[in-house]
């Protein structure tokens, strides 16, 4: 249900839902379309089928390389807190996909996103919903309200998620404190002339988008 490798997983078919926000943001914007994509990876656009499309130009920036093999796209490797080496209103679209909650501290986060308001003349970010009651990474109802101490603990003993077991404490906290959710109402502070969206499972919201103008109904 979460794999997003799989095309008939929920993860990709809410993927696949949130492509048709992304290309009505962009809809509008002169071809080709320039992307900056923080913390992007050349599978997402692959998976999505916008990757060599000669449409869009994208850029991606992660904390490590990333082998592209296609035409229209690229890779450098940065900080999301930090596009100093990009000039203001640099690119058409700023899109950043579940990144964000892996800054660690609120204050990375405001960094990330005054960045990203910065150098896009448009952006669309999309994050999960701290209040989801099943944690997106280690996949373990509640997990991101447990005490520290548990979380470290559950961590060193089992694989959880997505993510092998950490058995040297010290290992284990840092790698829990990369990750800090955010609510809707950090969000809206973080973006505050942004537009919210609830992408929902069931009745329940389990991520949130926000993008720079409004967008339509799906």
């Amino acid at each position: 249900m979460v794999d997003n490798r799989s095309e008939n997983s929920l993860a990709s078919a809410l993927r696949r839902r949130r492509l048709q926000r992304f290309l009505a943001l962009t809809a509008h914007l002169p071809r080709p379309v320039h992307i900056l994509d923080v913390g992007g990876e050349p599978r997402f656009w692959e998976v999505m089928g916008l990757a060599g499309q000669s449409d869009y130009d994208i850029l991606l920036l992660n904390t490590q390389p990333q082998p592209v093999s296609q035409t229209h796209m690229c890779s450098v490797v940065g900080d999301a807190a930090d596009l100093s080496r990009f000039a203001g209103q640099s690119f058409d679209c700023v899109f950043s996909n579940s990144v964000i909650e892996h800054l660690g501290s609120y204050a990375r986060q405001e960094r990330m996103a005054a960045e990203i308001q910065r150098v896009g003349k448009t952006y669309f970010v999309q994050t999960p919903n701290r209040f989801f009651p099943i944690e997106p990474h280690f996949l373990l109802p509640g997990f991101q309200f447990f005490p520290l101490a548990w979380q470290i603990w559950l961590v060193q003993r089992f694989d959880l998620g997505w993510y092998k077991r950490i058995p040297d404490p010290a290992q284990a906290q840092a790698f829990i404190r990369t990750h800090r959710l955010l609510s809707a109402a950090e969000l809206k502070r973080l973006f505050p002339q942004g537009y919210l969206y609830h992408e929902r499972f069931c009745v329940l919201t389990k991520s949130f988008m926000v993008t720079s103008q409004p967008l339509p109904d799906f």
